[in-house]
């Protein structure tokens, strides 16, 4: 018999409410173990999604609230990351070995999507997740100039069947650059590129990754549709900015994603604001909120809203991404959060699908 009640302990537990699952992680099932003997208290939590940097501090307030009840002699609380895998569309079978795969698309080009895609990646990474990123832009792949892969990189190849991934600032990264001459054009009809993409995909010897950033062609033609229809994909990240034609192109990007029925985890707004660097001036070049009002139109979640910035357009030609090259600048704790939300919706949309349907009648 314990001189506590469970009760207690578990809502001086509950009192945390987790701003990325949107609830406390009792009712999030993040609770694994909680022994009390007498006045001593031991609980576990695991989160789903990728939030390394989160974890101390999660455990320290909880530890703090269970330690404030009367008869607690002494608690220990521990918190860590085990990343959940979420559903995909239809019957497309997972990809082994992939828990999560991302696709990062825009319905149009210019609006920052690779950048915006390696900066999310490297932001899962940062939060202790195992990534790579697959560069599906086949007419303009710039991944690997992004991550500062050198010129003429090839994967090698395992069993004569498999490639295997280059890796770059901690993620394994495949893209079709690693397999053309830089300085020829890829002049293939939409057959072709489907074909390739996927056996990019499918033949990438991928170690255990927690995520796969998908960084997607622009547009919304017959490519992205296969594309879509095809690959195991859990979730999509929007990327558009406040002007008015990459708001109608983003709508019909959305609109093909829920025409295949893969779940939009939230909208990225890139070139939101510009501020001068010598006066100081705020301006917004491409109008301004259209990436909030996309958002709210989709019942959605604006992931962040970016400044037009020089200093992430020169760190990702550098090969250098901002949140590599100043990890604690204001901007690289933006992407930080971008990829924590668009994480834990995963586990919010997959947790969601799993609970039963109830019916209530007169009878």
């Amino acid at each position: 018999m314990t001189t506590l009640d469970r009760a207690a302990v578990e809502q001086a537990l509950a009192q945390y409410q987790d701003p990325y699952l949107r609830t406390d992680l009792l009712s999030a099932g993040c609770l694994r173990r909680l022994d009390i003997d007498g006045g001593r208290v031991e609980a576990e939590l695991v989160l789903g999604y990728a939030a390394g940097s989160l974890v101390g501090g999660i455990a320290q307030m909880m530890q703090m609230a269970v330690e404030n009840i009367d008869g607690v002699t002494a608690a220990k609380v521990s918190v860590r990351c085990d990343v959940q895998a979420g559903n995909v569309q239809g019957q497309v079978p997972a990809l082994e070995k992939v828990k999560n795969i991302i696709a990062v698309a825009s319905g149009k080009g210019g609006v920052g999507k690779s950048t915006t895609a390696a900066n999310l990646a490297l932001a899962l990474a940062r939060e202790g997740a195992k990534v790579g990123v697959l560069d599906a832009d086949i007419y303009g792949p710039s991944m690997g100039l992004m991550l500062g892969l050198p010129e003429g990189t090839r994967p090698q190849v395992s069993d004569g069947k498999w490639f295997v991934p280059p890796r770059a600032h901690g993620l394994q990264v495949m893209s079709m650059a690693f397999l053309v001459d830089d300085n020829t054009p890829v002049v293939w009809r939409g057959p072709m590129v489907s074909g390739a993409l996927m056996q990019l995909l499918t033949q990438t010897a991928w170690d255990e990754l927690d995520y796969l950033v998908v960084d997607m062609p622009p547009g919304t033609g017959d490519i992205q549709l296969t594309l879509a229809q095809k690959v195991p994909v859990t979730g999509a990240v929007i990327v558009t900015t406040p002007q008015d034609l990459a708001l109608l192109d983003a709508r019909k990007g959305i609109g093909m994603f829920e025409k295949v029925n893969i779940p939009v985890l939230g909208v990225v707004e890139n070139m939101a604001i510009h501020i001068c660097s010598n006066c100081g001036h705020a301006e917004h070049l491409f109008g301004e909120g259209g990436g909030e009002r996309l958002a709210a139109d989709y019942g959605v979640e604006l992931l962040g809203s970016m400044p037009l910035s020089m200093m992430i357009r020169e760190q990702a030609d550098g090969g250098k991404p901002t949140v590599i090259a100043e990890p604690e600048c204001q901007i690289s704790m933006v992407y930080q959060d971008m990829a924590r939300h668009a994480a834990a919706r995963i586990v919010e949309l997959a947790n969601a699908a799993q609970m039963p349907e109830i019916s209530i009648s007169d009878d």
